[in-house]
């Protein structure tokens, strides 16, 4: 097979924004991965896993160095994908009523299906919404949900991976040729199976010699110190439980790191398949991709599995996005924030649909629009006794998070100049003690603003 996406380039931004006209308007595919942090990929220069398709896409378009989720957890973070909202507003997440009518009406999906466009999608879907058969229906006119369960039809053990790619392949043959489409493919890969603590990354038989002889990589921060430094009440939450189900023993780390690579590479290699079926119908030099990963990761480090909390390794992401309309000579490594809040405005703004006033992101189409973001509002608000609820901001030097419901210690501020692994609290430091005060201002203002937004809906 020949190298795909060879005529794919960068734009000088990022994007350029589409005609109206429906005939011009560019196919859209948005690939989403689960449990995937920012340093995972190897064009993020990762030492061991090899995802060649999404390099490809990187090398012939841009990679997002600062990408981040505003919520690190599958179920708020994908409603904030479709709804372009932070959780205060959609109020969305496990445990939570369904996502609302008036929020899945101003979905990318929705709005993309009522200006024209086909939208599809395949795998894990990964929220609930009111009135579920209506509301899929008014986002998709092609929904085929796959599970981690999926194992083919009949007798076949054909691997769930495998089988979204299939299903996407499927969507795109399809397609009339006069009429432009979405696919949004959310692949299940790589998340573990947390039932099976012993097969905790299944991956496909193809991937299974992949870094069969390659040493793993220690985390950099690897528990010891790292750990003890942290306060009681993350010691003892689920990101230490999740920890001995994953990386406690060498012997676990090693196997349970190798497949997770491998459950990567497999969904790069899917990834590729769909390309390729763009490449055969002739679609490339009119259809972006959109690569990034629904929220962070914990490897080991500070003692740690899961995500959920506040340090980099959770919300940090991989953002990809491959524009063939515009041509640049090299790649692009951009180091302005993004968010998954931008995916839903930057989806409508390519195909030239108005961007609800609602939503609370930016289209990555013209960053220099409204000034480059300065930080962001983060939170995570799950109900579960053994995940601790926070709220924060995150800028471009200071890091915020108060998790709210502990009765001390549960502040905490670090300085990214002069401490990029986040090793120190500065919330005692009086040095600190104004930038202290006012990231506390910010938190608590956004917070509110986005609680209040959470009852109004759109026209």
């Amino acid at each position: 097979m020949k190298p795909l996406y060879l005529a794919f380039a960068t734009t000088a931004l990022l994007l350029v924004p589409s005609p109206a006209n429906a005939d011009d308007r560019p196919n859209i595919v948005f690939f989403l991965s689960d449990d995937h942090r920012a340093d995972v990929l190897g064009c993020a220069g990762h030492p061991v896993v090899k995802t060649p398709c999404i390099d490809q896409l990187a090398a012939h378009g841009e990679r997002f160095e600062n990408a981040f989720v505003t919520t690190s957890i599958c179920a708020a973070s994908r409603a904030t994908l479709f709804t372009g909202l932070f959780e205060r507003t959609h109020g969305y997440t496990f445990g939570e009523p369904p996502i609302s009518a008036a929020d899945i009406s101003n979905s990318y999906p929705a709005q993309l299906k009522a200006a024209g466009y086909r939208t599809g999608f395949v795998g894990k879907f990964g929220v609930k919404v009111e009135d579920s058969e209506v509301a899929i229906n008014e986002m998709f006119d092609s929904f085929v949900p796959v599970g981690r369960s999926e194992k083919g039809v009949g007798e076949s053990t054909q691997h769930f991976t495998d089988i979204a790619g299939d299903k996407a392949i499927e969507f795109v043959a399809t397609n009339p040729a006069d009429k432009p489409f979405c696919l949004s493919v959310s692949f299940n890969a790589a998340h573990a199976q947390d039932g099976d603590t012993v097969n905790h990354y299944p991956h496909p038989a193809q991937e299974s010699e992949l870094y069969a002889d390659i040493k793993m990589p220690r985390p950099k921060l690897d528990g010891g110190v790292y750990f003890d430094s942290q306060p009681e009440f993350l010691r003892d939450s689920m990101n230490r439980d999740r920890y001995y189900w994953r990386w406690d023993t060498p012997e676990k780390y090693d196997r349970n790191m190798r497949n997770y690579f491998r459950m990567l590479s497999a969904m790069d290699r899917n990834i590729g398949r769909v390309m390729q079926q763009l490449e055969n119908q002739g679609l490339t030099d009119n259809t972006v991709i959109i690569f990034m990963g629904d929220n962070g990761y914990y490897m080991g480090e500070r003692g740690f599995a899961g995500k959920w909390s506040h340090y980099e390794q959770s919300l940090r992401v991989p953002l990809v996005v491959c524009d063939p309309r515009i041509h640049q000579d090299a790649s692009k490594v951009n180091d302005n924030i993004a968010l998954n809040l931008d995916i839903a405005p930057t989806l409508l703004d390519l195909a030239g649909v108005d961007i609800p006033a609602r939503y609370q992101g930016r289209s990555l189409v013209d960053q220099n629009d409204g000034g480059t973001r300065q930080g962001f509002f983060c939170e995570h608000r799950m109900q579960n006794e053994r995940i601790p609820k926070w709220e924060g901001y995150r800028g471009t030097r200071y890091v915020y998070a108060n998790y709210y419901e502990q009765e001390s210690g549960g502040e905490f501020l670090h300085d990214l100049k002069e401490d990029p692994d986040q090793l120190t609290n500065l919330v005692d430091d009086p040095k600190y003690h104004n930038q202290l005060i006012e990231m506390r201002a910010k938190t608590k203002e956004l917070s509110k603003q986005y609680l209040e937004a959470r009852s109004e809906r759109a026209e």
